[in-house]
């Protein structure tokens, strides 16, 4: 315990969150934030916009975010401290550059919430009327503030009975799925079919999928916000995101290949957000299409809701902690040792956008705001070890280096395929952050209280 106080004081800080989590909580919030049931929820675009060919997606989507796995691991081992990318790019490369990496990733944290619970109300909605899709986003609201309010400890908790409750879900889907290809249901055979059509391929068209794919795998990343709370985040932080990446990835892969022999032709869907309840319902009927709705909406709604209000609560409380936001939001709550003002300012927010814009805007901007937090990350790690730490062996080079490099390629052509909406939404939100960061630092004269007695 004295260690991992003296990780946090060491920049400067004073240890205030409770440290209480080990590899298995970070494991199961990585995974529950990513929801290995994610592809249900937004299976339809995907599918629609790949061509079918939605595994294939995903496939380059656990290709192009291992390497920004490994970024996050060897900047969590240097900084074990909250904050993720903004720590990470503030204390690799500059405070100036930490904020506007910081800030791009607020557009993705603050949103997230909001897009998680826009899916789980419409698929309560398609189940149970009796509210509209805005009271279910309501419900779910106040559900995870109120346990996120009460520790990180009851969260961790409420993310083992949520987890375990969408694998029975995955599980039910996978075995029905593949009895029913077997009996001639759909493609009525196994065929590379769902992941490889020549007739339809082309890289663009793959890799616009691939930028709404995205989606599906933020959540891996969010672990680093909990440096502060974990007993030995050097080593945990970065080993559970990789393994969180990895699991989660392959079985988003597999639900998605079935997905595509049991419905081979994608335009048949005439809903995209309900898609995946059409192709559940093909497989085994009713009960299985109520199954993965439910699923859907439990796991979007209170498991992913639940984690990303932390996630983003945690990250504002480290912004605001070095004045680079109202210092309101670095208020810790003296008996639950949450930064309790974080968690109620994202309940307001969630609440307010969930209701005002649409899953694929939302969807979007999202993933503008992660893909951008990328680059940044994977440039801190070049900085940090190559050209301030002169790591130049040829281990250390395709570690820090060569590695980063392939990263930030395969996520720069990710973002470049994004909508362009979607860009200039993001350009017009980093736009007004770096007026915000010129009027914090008085056009660039001052730096962070941390920072400055870290020249020191």
């Amino acid at each position: 315990m004295d260690q991992d106080k003296h990780t946090v004081e060491e920049f400067g800080y004073k240890q205030e969150l409770k440290r209480a989590l080990g590899f298995k909580d970070l494991l199961f919030y990585g995974m529950v934030f990513m929801v290995p049931i994610a592809p249900m929820g937004i299976y339809g675009y995907v599918a629609d916009v790949s061509n079918g060919m939605a595994p294939l997606a995903y496939a380059i989507g656990v290709v192009a975010m291992i390497f920004t796995a490994w970024s996050y691991a060897r900047m969590a081992s240097a900084f074990p401290i909250a904050g993720s990318v903004y720590s990470y790019a503030s204390w690799g490369i500059s405070p100036y550059v930490g904020f506007f990496a910081g800030w791009a990733m607020l557009l993705d944290y603050i949103l997230t919430p909001a897009l998680v619970y826009l899916v789980a109300g419409y698929a309560l909605q398609e189940m149970l009327p009796v509210l509209p899709y805005w009271g279910w986003i309501a419900v779910f609201v106040i559900i995870n503030t109120l346990v996120n309010l009460r520790g990180i400890e009851m969260t961790a908790r409420t993310n083992i009975a949520l987890l375990i409750f969408e694998l029975f879900a995955l599980v039910a889907f996978i075995v029905v799925a593949f009895i029913a290809v077997l009996k001639g249901v759909g493609q009525g055979s196994f065929t590379l079919d769902p992941i490889w059509k020549p007739q339809g391929f082309s890289l663009n068209m793959v890799m616009a999928a691939t930028s709404l794919a995205v989606l599906s795998f933020l959540g891996f990343d969010a672990i680093s916000t909990l440096a502060e709370e974990t007993k030995d985040p050097r080593r945990m932080v970065g080993k559970a995101t990789v393994t969180a990446l990895l699991l989660v990835g392959s079985l988003f892969i597999v639900q998605t290949y079935l997905a595509g022999l049991v419905v081979p032709d994608h335009k048949v869907f005439d809903n995209l957000d309900t898609a995946f309840y059409t192709v559940a319902q093909a497989a085994g009927g009713d009960w299985l299409r109520w199954l993965c709705a439910l699923a859907t909406a439990i796991a979007w709604g209170i498991g992913d809701g639940l984690v990303a209000q932390a996630a983003i609560s945690r990250l504002l409380y480290s912004m605001a902690r070095d004045r680079m936001m109202p210092s309101l939001l670095a208020r810790v709550h003296p008996r639950y040792q949450t930064p309790y003002m974080s968690t109620i300012l994202v309940a307001v927010i969630a609440i307010t956008v969930g209701m005002a814009l649409q899953m694929d805007r939302l969807t979007s901007m999202v993933n503008f705001g992660a893909l951008t937090g990328f680059l940044f990350l994977h440039l801190s790690v070049i900085n940090h070890y190559v050209l301030r730490g002169r790591q130049t062996d040829p281990a250390s080079l395709l570690k820090y280096l060569v590695a980063p490099l392939c990263g930030f390629a395969i996520i720069f052509y990710v973002w470049y395929s994004l909508q362009p909406e979607a860009k200039q939404l993001g350009f017009i939100w980093l736009a007004v952050g770096l007026v915000y960061l010129a009027f914090k630092t008085r056009f660039f004269r001052e730096k962070p209280p941390a920072f400055q007695s870290a020249e020191h």
